[in-house]
C-alpha cells in the first residue's frame, strides 16, 4: 500500500527531517507513529501524500511513485489519499456539509466545484459520512459553531467522502479532551476495521499507542528505532524512543513534529 525508500528531508534551515528512512505499510494496517517533537513524525506523514517535497529517495502507494507523478496523475494518487490535521482545517464559515463536500473536489472540474455544483450521489455520499461519525445533525450548521470534537468529525466525515483509501492523521486528538479524544480515536479505529482503509496516525499519548495501535512505528531525530507489532512495544521500547523513563499515560512534547 505504502513503500518508502530510503527517503531523506532536510529543511533549508540545516534541520533533519528525516533520515534514510524505509518501511513498508500493509494495506489495512493501523499504525500509530510517536516520538518526542522533532522527531520527523509530521514531516514523514506529511511527505507521504507529498505536502513536503524529499531530498532524497521515493515514496509509492499501490505501486505509482507520488513522488515522480506530476499533474493529472498526482491528483490521480492524492484523491485516495486523505489527511486529517490536528486544528481540523475546516472553512469555519462554511456549512458542514460544504466541508464535507470539499472531499469530492478532485472528482470534478474547477468550476462546478467552486459554485457548489456536486451531483445528488455526492450529496447521498456525503450525509452517508457524516451519519458514520453521528454528526449528520449538524450538516446544515455552520463549522465554527461545532465544538473541537465535532469539527475533527466532521473532518473524518470529509476523508470518507473523499472514498480515500489511506487516512493520513496528524496529531489528530491534540488539541481535545480526554472523552473527545477517546470518541474520535474510537471513531478512526471503526472506520480502519469496518472499511479496511490503511490508517496512519501521529500521536503524542503512549497509552493511546499502546490501545489503538496495529503497529508502532517510533522515531528520534528523523530514524527508525523502533518498528513492530503494538505487543512487542514494552516500557524499554518507549525509553528507547523518547530517552527517558515514562508513565503510560503521559504526553510527550506539545506540538506535533
Amino acid at each position: 500500500m505504502i513503500e518508502i525508500r530510503n527517503v531523506s528531508k532536510t529543511y533549508p534551515n540545516g534541520t533533519i527531517g528525516l533520515a534514510n528512512i524505509s518501511l513498508t505499510i500493509r494495506r489495512g494496517e493501523f499504525v500509530v507513529i510517536v516520538g518526542l517533537s522533532g522527531a520527523g513524525k509530521s514531516t514523514l506523514l506529511r511527505s507521504i501524500n507529498r505536502l513536503h517535497e524529499l531530498n532524497e529517495g521515493e515514496i509509492l502507494i499501490d505501486g505509482q511513485s507520488i513522488t515522480k507523478a506530476r499533474g493529472s496523475a498526482l491528483r490521480r494518487i492524492r484523491r485516495g489519499i486523505g489527511m486529517i490535521f490536528q486544528n481540523f482545517n475546516l472553512v469555519k464559515r462554511s456549512s458542514v456539509i460544504r466541508n464535507v463536500l470539499a472531499g469530492r473536489v478532485g472528482y470534478h472540474s474547477t468550476l462546478r466545484t467552486v459554485f457548489g455544483l456536486f451531483p445528488k450521489a455526492d450529496m447521498d455520499l456525503a450525509f452517508r459520512a457524516l451519519e458514520r461519525v453521528n454528526i449528520a445533525e449538524k450538516a446544515y450548521s455552520r463549522a465554527d459553531q461545532l465544538s473541537g470534537g465535532q469539527q475533527q468529525r466532521v473532518a473524518i466525515a470529509r476523508v470518507l467522502a473523499q472514498e480515500a483509501t489511506i487516512i493520513l492523521a496528524d496529531e489528530p486528538v491534540a488539541s481535545l479532551d480526554p472523552l473527545t479524544t477517546r470518541q474520535v480515536m474510537d471513531d478512526l479505529k471503526t472506520i480502519n476495521l469496518e472499511l479496511g482503509i490503511t490508517t496512519v496516525v501521529n500521536l503524542h499519548f503512549v497509552d493511546l499507542a499502546k490501545q489503538y495501535a496495529t503497529r508502532i512505528i517510533g522515531l528520534r531525530a528523523g530514524g527508525i528505532v523502533f518498528d513492530g507489532p503494538v505487543e512487542e512495544a514494552t516500557d524499554e521500547t518507549f525509553e528507547e524512543i523518547y530517552g527517558r523513563s515514562i508513565k503510560s499515560d503521559e504526553r510527550l512534547g506539545e506540538q506535533s513534529s
